[in-house]
């Protein structure tokens, strides 16, 4: 928000984290010319009360369509008692006073939950203290409701605009004094609140990163070569240069990041060439004719087929070990029955609605601006100034709506190459990828194949549970981004006995982290394997994952919620035993032929859920999803339900859109080239969602993620359960499932 845009003398309170790690209370009441110098040297600053009593409240995360622009300002209100309908959200700057403004891995909610709260009761504090001066009465005895002080001895109310000017003449309050609501008083939170921008989305209003103009604006699209890192050998520049409204076109030889590191991660940007025109149709058109070769070399044999024959070679062997418990080898040995299967996840692309792109302008002081959809914010702006050699205080990113971000955002290379584009051409520059290019210089989710081998004893209880992974590296020791996956399973915490392998192949294909990383491929992997233990041990799916959840939570210890919550199967247990009862689990026999009822649940990023899918498969073996239930434990509140459902909702759909796709490589590129290339879900496919929330004494936690691993086994199992075909392998296609016939 640019402060100097009020037209009003406002308060400006802001909070944050003070110098020996307690709260800090910042204020100030200023004149529009004054606002912007105050604002600049304020800590975290949150909210802006207008004397009329409107009040702005600022959210510090990107917003990339899970909510939390909406969702931070809610918890700030609902601790203030601001009255939600005069209440107005704008971005915060990028700026270190925020701390890290980046989202991912559904850590939003339970990193900011508190501070936000704090935020709002530091700022009812000082009004209602504003009050209590004014009539001469406690503050204790005054009560506060919708943007109002309110003394109930007299009756007497002053709105939060009244007070404004006042409040910002008191000292900040102490922060072991600051009071925060107990949540049985919660008028705003628990309640279905539409998203602050979904009507300007449904109105196509220009809020997103693609839709930003400046003054002077010109469009590029930088061409790189499909294989990652190939070095431009000619081109032909002054045919690109003779097109239709080109103004200027420069070739980069790019800047390598740190050994062991890639683009988007960390200082840098590929190679490449910039083509800027008054359009952007104009300079896509221009590439057309530009002849690039590339020295393409070093992707020879990196290719899906040859990666598949290597991991399948290497599964044939041990890995490193990663963790064990028990004696697994001597469990597999005494084991009255023995199961072993391989399993395989492709590659995934991210293929967000909005294609990567952002807008940058040189500033009069050498530096540069950018107006960036992207998740990593903070990063942004560092990896911006390092790559371009710059001072931080010469990069300025605005925050920008993102249309999907899935992880993909996590990477800062769309908005360096902005800058860095600029910069070269000394003008304002809007960068947007081709959908093709979107897809072709994505970081994808990494293949991974794991052998599995467990162990039943003569009561069907699983003695014993090795997995071995194999998935990719770029430094020969480390798994590249996303592909660090091997962590342990809930068959083998549930297991005797149980031992997990790692082994990595060399890659030069980026890749990175999609929604719900490493449990959108494991949870395919380990559920659906449990499934087939169960059908060997002759039990019910669920009752036998029931059992052995029973058995471990007898035993368990308890753990901290401090620092990353460790997985505790007596959250687990409670969501799978609800998700049986919801969906009708005891009576799925009474199924017509060719429909079946298939399990996943898992623990993913804080939160625990349990899914069921119905699923129908023809005899031609083509497959949909009918239904899916779900329920899922994030903790003692859902603090907007509306959002909560829509996140829920949709990580169901896009689960079912992984389990369609797939990205193959021939020698470093790309096969697929865009969106008609990937069997992606559309509205016809989507199924009914039946959404339920346990609420539990737990800290609540974020929604992003969590809900999409489970309900990826749950309809591989469920295909199993209506065809008798079980899948190993993705994509989930008509021919897997006719060949999985044939095996059985």
């Amino acid at each position: 928000m640019d402060v100097t845009t009020i037209d009003r003398r406002r308060l400006i309170l802001s909070i944050g984290a003070a110098a020996g790690g307690g709260l800090a209370l910042g204020y100030g009441f200023f004149t529009p010319g004054e606002a912007a110098a105050a604002a600049s040297g304020a800590i975290g600053d949150y909210v802006v009360v207008a004397p009329d009593g409107a009040v702005i409240l600022l959210a510090k995360s990107p917003e990339i369509g899970q909510g939390v622009k909406t969702l931070l300002p809610m918890i700030i209100a609902e601790e203030m008692d601001a009255d939600w309908s005069r209440v107005r959200i704008e971005f915060a700057p990028v700026d270190a006073k925020y701390g890290d403004q980046s989202v991912g891995g559904s850590t939003t909610t339970p990193e900011n939950y508190e501070p936000m709260r704090k935020v709002g009761a530091a700022a009812r504090a000082v009004l209602v203290q504003a009050a209590a001066e004014r009539w001469g009465v406690p503050a204790a005895s005054l009560k506060t409701a919708r943007g109002e002080v309110i003394d109930p001895a007299s009756g007497r109310r002053l709105g939060y605009g009244e007070l404004a000017a006042a409040a910002a003449k008191l000292p900040p309050p102490e922060p072991a004094k600051l009071v925060l609501k107990s949540p049985k008083d919660f008028t705003l939170l628990g309640t279905d609140q539409v998203g602050v921008d979904t009507p300007a989305v449904v109105h196509g209003e220009p809020i997103f990163g693609i839709d930003t103009e400046l003054p002077g604006l010109e469009y590029a699209v930088y061409v790189k070569s499909p294989v990652p890192g190939a070095k431009l050998v000619s081109a032909d520049l002054d045919a690109v240069r003779r097109q239709p409204g080109v103004t200027q076109v420069f070739a980069l030889d790019g800047l390598a990041p740190p050994a062991g590191q890639q683009v988007g991660l960390a200082p840098g940007y590929a190679p490449g060439v910039a083509i800027i025109a008054r359009n952007w149709w104009l300079a896509n058109e221009a590439r057309k004719v530009l002849n690039a070769r590339w020295d393409e070399s070093i992707g020879a044999g990196h290719s899906t087929d040859v990666y598949d024959a290597q991991a399948r070679e290497i599964l044939k062997g041990s890995g490193k070990v990663v963790s064990q418990h028990g004696d697994v080898d001597a469990s597999l040995a005494g084991a009255s029955k023995r199961v072993q299967a391989v399993y395989h996840a492709p590659f995934l692309a991210h293929l967000s609605l909005e294609p990567q792109n952002c807008t940058a302008r040189p500033t009069a002081d050498g530096g540069v601006e950018l107006f960036a959809p992207t998740q990593v914010a903070t990063d942004t702006r560092e990896l911006t100034a390092k790559t371009l050699n710059l001072p931080l205080d010469k990069v300025v990113v605005h925050i920008r709506r993102s249309g999907g971000g899935f992880g993909r955002r996590l990477m800062a290379d769309a908005p360096v190459e902005a800058a860095v584009i600029a910069m070269k051409a000394q003008k304002p520059v809007k960068l947007v990828w081709a959908r093709e290019d979107d897809v072709a210089h994505d970081y994808y989710r990494p293949a991974l194949w794991i052998a599995l081998d467990a162990g039943l004893d003569a009561k069907g209880h699983v003695s014993a549970y090795r997995s071995h992974g194999v998935s990719f590296t770029r430094d020969g020791t480390k798994p590249t981004t996303g592909g660090g996956v091997f962590q342990d399973a809930v068959p083998g915490l549930l297991a005797g006995s149980a031992r997990t392998e790692q082994s990595l192949m060399p890659t030069i294909i980026p890749t990175g982290w999609l929604r719900a990383p490493a449990s959108n491929a494991l949870s395919f992997v380990h559920e659906g394997f449990w499934d087939e233990l169960a059908h060997a041990a002759g039990q019910d799916p669920i009752a036998f994952r029931l059992a052995h959840m029973r058995a471990r939570i007898a035993a368990e210890a308890e753990n901290s919620e401090e620092g990353e919550p460790k997985l505790k199967i007596s959250r687990l247990a409670p969501v799978l035993e609800l998700v049986a009862q919801r969906s009708g689990w005891a009576n799925r026999q009474s199924l017509p032929h060719g429909v079946g009822m298939g399990v996943g649940c898992y623990f993913s990023h804080r939160g625990y859920f349990a899914e069921v899918a119905q699923v129908r498969v023809s005899q031609d073996g083509d497959w949909r999803v009918e239904k899916v239930w779900v329920v899922g434990d994030v903790g003692s509140i859902i603090l907007n339900p509306l959002g909560a459902r829509a996140q829920v909702a949709g990580s169901v759909v896009e689960g079912i859109s992984h389990l369609r796709c797939a990205v193959e490589f021939k020698d470093g590129c790309t096969v697929p080239t865009n969106f008609p290339d990937f069997d992606l879900s559309r509205m016809p496919d989507a199924p009914q969602i039946d959404i339920h929330f346990l609420i539990t004494d737990h800290p609540p936690t974020g929604l992003g993620e969590p809900a999409l691993p489970p309900v990826i086994p749950a309809v591989v199992n469920a295909v199993y359960a209506a065809s008798g075909a079980r899948v190993r392998e993705l994509p989930l296609t008509a021919d897997r499932i006719k060949a999985a016939l044939k095996t059985t």
